[in-house]
């Protein structure tokens, strides 16, 4: 198993980091003649040596001459976030001390802030890719798809992921703006942070049907999901509907055990890094392999969302449903520095057990939700594949 810890939790956060260097051209240099030269002797040996390193000498330079003022610590976020940029690996991120503590807090189901979750899209947009149920984004109107254009009055433009949400989160009852297109139309609308359980599942009966609504895989997420699962079982259900419209992913640990209430053991995905042999992760066995079960997703599915929705289709084990998902078959992993920051960078790839790898592809669903219909409407119609697969079951069989 994948060892899911402080500073090693396999995630799929949907975050991309900004330039942190850019080119420059340095004009009017001063320059010197031969009675300069003891100067440059006193300069030189003033510096660091070579076996010091190449940026703290660097650092060191930049601190005793520039022009403006500069801390230590901001030289080396700088070169850290440099180091990310270098990867050209859309997915990594730096995030500082506290940072990466309100991180662990959203894994964990708790933090504070807005309840947005934000990605940037191919054309470089910061857009929302879902909102949690009840929290202050919901409560002002803010919807999938939205596109954020400043936060705090400042724009978006140039600033990581990370940062952008940083600023978002903040003290219980303070308030923070925020102007998002939408259609074209700007909107601009103050937010009052709030202390929000991420309520990652949740369940509803309709009818003879359990729907249930997994919004994020943070930790607890799969043993929740099972709880249903035996509730559903125990009042004789006639079938489930797994709802991951929205979901950016998570733990992938938490998606592997989600996957494995409804399987028998076997293979949920095969998770592959750099100088490693690929590592097989398999559900446990005696999953409910009995209720009839569909998956609804849509293009916020994503990451540890569509390990779930793609291990349970090539199992055979349900019916995916809804408009194709967000396409990201990659990994990442979080390394916690000495000082409390952390990096988040790609590791590996995932592929689905048939061996699919749905990297900018995402999952084709078994029966296609026209875009655009409303939540409910999409929710019916699994209920309805849901009434099909009750239909066959009376008329077929396994052997």
């Amino acid at each position: 198993m994948l060892h899911i810890g402080r500073a090693t939790r396999i995630v799929s956060m949907l975050v991309v980091v900004a330039v942190a260097y850019g080119a420059g051209v340095l004009t009017g240099v001063l320059g010197g003649s031969d009675h300069d030269a003891a100067a440059r002797s006193a300069r030189a040996s003033a510096a660091p040596s070579a076996a010091s390193g190449l940026l703290e000498q660097a650092a060191t330079t930049i601190q005793q001459n520039a022009a403006k003022p500069i801390s230590r610590s901001d030289l080396d976020k700088a070169a850290v976030e440099g180091m990310l940029q270098a990867l050209g690996d859309r997915w990594s991120s730096y995030f500082s001390p506290d940072d990466f503590s309100s991180f662990e807090d959203v894994m964990d189901g708790q933090y504070t802030g807005v309840g947005l979750w934000l990605h940037r899209d191919s054309t470089g947009n910061v857009t929302v890719l879902s909102v949690q149920a009840g929290s202050p984004g919901d409560e002002v109107g803010i919807r999938s798809g939205d596109i954020v254009t400043s936060v705090a009055g400042k724009s978006v433009a140039g600033s990581s992921v990370a940062d952008i949400v940083a600023a978002l989160r903040g003290d219980d009852g303070t308030e923070i703006s925020l102007t998002y297109q939408r259609g074209g139309a700007s909107h601009a609308v103050t937010l009052r942070r709030s202390s929000v359980a991420t309520g990652d599942v949740s369940a509803k009966i309709a009818g003879s049907v359990m729907v249930i609504d997994v919004r994020t895989f943070s930790k607890g997420v799969a043993g929740k999901v099972k709880q249903f699962d035996t509730t559903a079982q125990t009042r004789r259900l006639k079938g489930i509907v797994l709802d991951l419209r929205g979901d950016p992913g998570g733990l992938l640990d938490e998606g592997v055990s989600t996957a494995a209430v409804f399987l028998d053991g076997g293979v949920v995905t095969t998770f592959t890094r750099r100088n490693a042999p690929p590592l097989t992760l398999y559900a446990k066995p005696g999953g409910d392999t009995r209720t009839p079960l569909a998956v609804l997703v849509d293009g916020g599915t994503a990451s540890a969302a569509e390990v779930v929705a793609g291990a349970l289709q090539d199992r055979n084990r349900a019916v995916v449903v809804g408009s194709r998902t967000f396409g990201k078959g990659s990994v990442q992993e979080p390394k916690e520095l000495s000082d409390g920051s952390a990096i988040e960078f790609t590791v590996g790839s995932y592929s689905t057990p048939s061996g699919r790898s749905l990297d900018g592809v995402g999952i084709t669903p078994d029966v296609v939700v026209a875009q655009g219909v409303s939540a409910s409407v999409a929710e019916q119609q699994a209920i309805e594949v849901l009434s099909g697969l009750q239909a066959n079951s009376r008329t077929s069989g396994h052997g």
